[in-house]
This record gives C-alpha cells, structure tokens and sequence, in this order.
C-alpha cells in the first residue's frame, strides 16, 4: 500500500482553497531520520525470540499500544513510534486471529522493511517502508 492511499481527500470541490499537506509528508521524514533506530529495534525484537514480527506504530497523538521508542516531543519530530509485535496486535483484536495468516502472508521482510501501522484520525493502517541503504 502506497502512504498516499491511507489519506482520505475530503476536499471535495474546494481543492484550490488551501489544500492541507498530507501529516505522510512529515511521516516519511521523520522514518527516513528514525531509519537506523527502529532497524535496531527491528533486529533486536527478533534476535531476542520475542518476535519474528515486529510492527512499529507511528502517531501524533497519545497511544496505548507497544512501547514507546522514539518519543516527538524529546526528539523534536512531528511523530512518535512504538515498537509492538503481530502478537500484541493479534491479543488486542487489532489484527482478527482469523486473519492472522492473511496478514502474514503480505508481511514483508523485516530486515528490509519497516512494518509501520500508521494511526492518523481518518483512521490507521499498514505501510511498508524501506530501510534507507547505507
């Protein structure tokens, strides 16, 4: 999925009365400044067994979901991320046990992307985002 899918365009016919840049803009800098870390995390999550699949949550705005590793206010970005696991989502009801293996099959590597579920308020999903190239 394409972050510019997850936008709903209410413009409806006042496109040309000031449209609002996409909070995806300042997303994909933030991810881009985030990249090493949340590889780390990445890493670090399934190295230690805890999970083969781990999802980052990105937001604006206060979430109770994972735990927080980058935190916009200390780090003085637009967004925050917490690091959490398909199992949590799957235990919260996020992801539907049923759909479990549905979910599975379109997860990508984790060593080359960042699974990031992504919570605006038009709603959330899931994006996948590469890991910048050294």
């Amino acid at each position: 999925m394409n972050p510019e899918e997850l936008m709903n365009d209410n413009t409806g016919g006042d496109i040309n009365k000031g449209k609002k840049e996409s909070p995806l803009v300042s997303l994909e800098t933030d991810l881009k400044f985030f990249n090493e870390s949340i590889r780390e995390v990445a890493v670090e999550i399934m190295a230690e067994g805890v999970s083969m699949h781990p999802i980052f949550i990105a937001h604006q705005h206060e979430m109770k979901l994972g735990e927080v590793i980058l935190d916009k206010d200390e780090l003085n970005t637009e967004w925050s991320v917490h690091a959490s696991t398909i199992e949590e989502f799957t235990e919260r009801g996020i992801i539907k046990k049923e759909l479990k293996e549905r979910f599975l099959k379109t997860y990508k590597d984790p060593h080359e992307y960042m699974c990031v579920f992504v919570v605006v308020p038009e709603g959330a999903n899931f994006v996948y985002y590469p890991y910048v190239k050294e």
